[in-house]
């Protein structure tokens, strides 16, 4: 963890120095399973470092590599900053995160919207991959932890960084209100 420090002084008829801590804290984990699309990634990590999120990313990707260039093009100079994690498998990342009540799953086949559901910091956000969404079993394991962004009739579905935006940014909405 990192810790900055800032040294402030205030000086009148006396000496005083007062220490200012900025300390870190993850505000979410968005957690990408098996993305296809580098550019997706790009922006999603773009968003986890604007919004003080760990971004979680389970493999196989639909692309070479993390460091592959259209990822780091669609993250900008943001990519330096971004705090992420990646695993080889789902197991090995609910070995070091285990599954509970603060998992949340989007889907767009859930019943109950974003807008239901109250988060809280430390949340964690699952997204699937681009072509088929979450794996369905896992889904169908928790059903009551399953949102979805509301469309209109027809509509297929959103682009998983524009589905990240808006529950991150609902879920710090909410915990900003608190």
């Amino acid at each position: 963890m990192i810790l900055k420090i800032q040294k402030v002084f205030y000086t009148r008829s006396f000496f005083v120095s007062l220490w200012v801590l900025h300390l870190p804290f993850i505000m979410f984990h968005i957690v990408l399973l098996e993305p296809r699309m580098p550019g997706n990634v790009g922006t999603i990590g773009r968003l986890a470092v604007a919004t003080g999120c760990v971004l979680h990313l389970i493999k196989p990707y639909g692309f070479k590599a993390i460091n592959e260039e259209k990822v780091k093009r669609a993250g900008m100079d943001y990519w330096a900053d971004l705090n992420f994690v990646e695993y080889d498998t789902i197991e090995e990342f609910w070995a070091k995160h285990p599954f509970n009540d603060r998992h949340f799953l989007a889907t767009k086949k859930a019943p109950k919207a974003y807008t239901e559901f109250r988060f809280k910091p430390n949340d964690f956000l699952y997204f699937g991959r681009e072509d088929v969404g979450l794996p369905e079993p896992l889904a169908n394991q928790h059903p009551d932890l399953c949102l979805s962004i509301p469309m209109v009739s027809g509509a297929r579905s959103l682009n998983i960084a524009n589905a990240a935006s808006v529950l991150v940014y609902e879920a710090w909405r909410q915990c900003k209100k608190h």
